[in-house]
């Protein structure tokens, strides 16, 4: 009996897959529509992440690709084009990121399954090691020095993004942008309006009657502080996921970043918000080690590292411990409507709303606006 493929759950323990692995047959039918691979000899290594099914296949070029496959609820060929063009545009600026291979046809997205339920993606095998390839989600980096080049590659990322102005994503499950909480105006509607036109969420939401009294609790006074700098932050498109297993190493050098489903248009500094939240604060340990799960030390190497590259503006240092609390809102909801939605999963619903809450309301605790008081004196404020 085969061994069940195991992967990140939403806590610390490993947990079933809600999509089928990646299967040989599927992928050299893929993959013989591809000019740089010719077709599949071998799966090499199946992800872990759990929200897509993805592995690195061994071509019949005897090459390596790294093959995504999403659900058509999930990622449609339009929603993926988004993320795509954006690629394209990096590879275009010079930027340290994998490319997106096209098909015979010119086609950077694959159709699939016996009603067209499968959405695939093939990218080249970026520069570097995996080194946190088996690392769940908000895990710390490794060393300062990981932290502070990590800083300096999405700084250089940012650069490359300049000039790209493509409109913000459609709804989609699974988007990490700053839709909500970077309006100048009433955050508060917008999350309504989020939520209203996405079904699945809506009817989700009716199980938290109260949300919009939470955001307004918890939420609202980081806007309002936040709100005079939005009028002279400049949008950009942004990766929304710069955590250490998004990154490809050699040695204590980020050498490629990789994985761009949560791209979308947003600030630059909203990017390096999400950069501190996911590697500087381990979620999933905070109720067992306390404080020892928060790496300040982490967070201010980030800063300084991006800052090596591309100096933050006035605007941007006083926005970015107002955003740190709330950057992971839009991703929060857009999770929350996955699990209502596509794998309806009420347990991890549940989880995904906590996140929603519980993560800002714990940047009013000692630990948390100690954090935020660190990142302030490292901004100079």
């Amino acid at each position: 009996m085969s061994t069940p493929h195991l992967v990140h759950g939403m806590g610390s323990e490993p947990a079933e897959t809600d999509w089928p692995p990646l299967n040989p047959v599927e992928l050299d039918l893929l993959l013989r529509g591809y000019p740089e691979a010719a077709g599949a000899s071998r799966v090499e290594w199946h992800s872990p992440r759990p929200l897509s099914a993805a592995a690195l296949v061994r071509t019949g070029l005897g090459t390596q690709v790294f093959v995504k496959r999403h659900h058509i609820s999930v990622r449609t060929p339009a929603s993926l084009g988004e993320e795509h063009r954006f690629l394209e545009h990096l590879v275009a600026n010079g930027a340290p990121v994998v490319r997106v291979l096209a098909d015979v046809h010119g086609r950077t997205v694959g159709v699939g399954g016996d009603r067209g339920e499968w959405i695939y993606e093939v990218h080249s095998v970026g520069d570097g090691e995996d080194l946190y390839r088996d690392a769940i989600s908000w895990s710390p980096f490794l060393s300062l020095a990981h932290a502070r080049s990590a800083g300096r590659t999405l700084a250089t990322l940012h650069e490359a993004a300049a000039g790209y102005d493509a409109p913000e994503r459609r709804p989609a499950p699974l988007v990490g942008g700053l839709s909500i909480f970077g309006g100048r105006t009433d955050p508060i509607a917008a999350a309504r309006r989020y939520v209203a036109c996405r079904p699945a969420l809506e009817a989700e939401m009716r199980r938290w009657p109260d949300w919009t009294e939470q955001l307004e609790r918890l939420h609202l006074p980081y806007w309002q502080r936040l709100r005079p700098q939005l009028d002279v932050l400049e949008p950009l498109w942004t990766h929304n996921d710069l955590h250490a297993s998004n990154l490809l190493w050699h040695g204590d050098e980020a050498a490629t970043v990789i994985d761009f489903n949560l791209a979308d248009r947003a600030f630059a500094v909203h990017d390096l918000a999400l950069a501190i939240e996911r590697n500087a604060i381990e979620w999933v340990r905070l109720s067992e080690t306390g404080e020892a799960a928060v790496h300040a030390d982490a967070a201010q190497a980030l800063i300084e590292g991006y800052e090596e590259i591309r100096k933050l503006t006035d605007a941007e240092r006083a926005a970015l411990p107002e955003l740190l609390p709330l950057c992971h809102v839009d991703f929060a909801l857009s999770e929350l409507d996955y699990f209502a939605g596509v794998t309806r999963s009420a347990p991890n619903a549940e989880l995904a709303y906590r996140y929603l809450v519980d993560h800002t309301a714990w940047f009013a605790t000692d630990a948390g606006t100690g954090l935020l008081q660190h990142i302030r004196s490292t901004l100079g404020h």
